[in-house]
């Protein structure tokens, strides 16, 4: 379909950048998995037992770029939740497991900024959860690393406020790794090129407020840091 067939011109797609390359890796879909860490599981008043995964989606354009963060009007309790990026580079349904890491591209660190008083009023409202999840640039983003030569099966994920300490763990704390998410994904949805999975957060998530500095890091994958406005 040519351009003069549209009503009005589509979106520019969002795209992340690929360290240390001048091409991008368009944006397809951003897959969540909730509660992949014990440790939060707990935090959040539920049991940690591995369960089956569950997953949600922020949208293309909440990926957020910029190094700065705005807080919403409409929400009084903004928690940051560090996480490990992957972006997959090869679709698949009901991928094998064997097979799984062979359809990532690349792992970036990301942020899944979430409206904690407007998802909990949610949850208990038996409600989706996108009011507080899929809110404007919720999705701060490091650019994607390739993925030779980087291990995420262990390697330490933390995020600082202000210089302290506030989320500490290690990615061999995932209670389903990247390739188990992908193998329970792809019994989902059909996954394609360009499609990224955040893959949870570990304990210690909190709120943030105008002026904080925020710095998470990942090892071998790099580090996110932004100013909160």
């Amino acid at each position: 379909m040519s351009q003069d067939n549209y009503v009005f011109s589509p979106p520019t797609p969002t795209a992340l950048p690929i360290d240390a390359e001048t091409s991008s890796f368009p944006v397809r879909r951003v897959y969540c998995v909730g509660r992949n860490y014990a440790a939060h599981a707990v935090e959040m008043g539920h049991d940690p037992d591995k369960e089956p995964p569950f997953f949600f989606q922020k949208n293309p354009d909440n990926i957020n770029l910029s190094d700065s963060f705005s807080l919403p009007s409409h929400s009084q309790d903004v928690h940051h939740e560090i996480e490990l990026v992957v972006a997959i580079g090869k679709g698949g349904r009901n991928i094998a497991l064997e097979e799984a890491m062979s359809h990532v591209y690349g792992y970036a660190v990301g942020l899944d900024m979430t409206l904690r008083d407007l998802q909990s009023q949610a949850k208990k409202m038996g409600r989706p959860w996108e009011i507080g999840k899929a809110f404007e640039k919720s999705a701060p983003c490091t650019p994607i690393v390739k993925k030779d030569g980087v291990d995420v099966e262990s390697g330490a994920i933390w995020l600082k406020v202000n210089g302290e300490l506030k989320q500490e763990g290690d990615l061999n704390q995932l209670l389903w790794k990247v390739p188990e998410v992908i193998v329970h994904l792809s019994a989902l949805f059909e996954l394609a090129p360009g499609d990224i999975i955040m893959t949870g957060t570990p304990a210690g998530v909190g709120p943030v407020q105008k002026g904080d500095r925020l710095h998470g890091h990942i090892d071998g994958v790099g580090d996110l840091e932004l100013s909160v406005v």
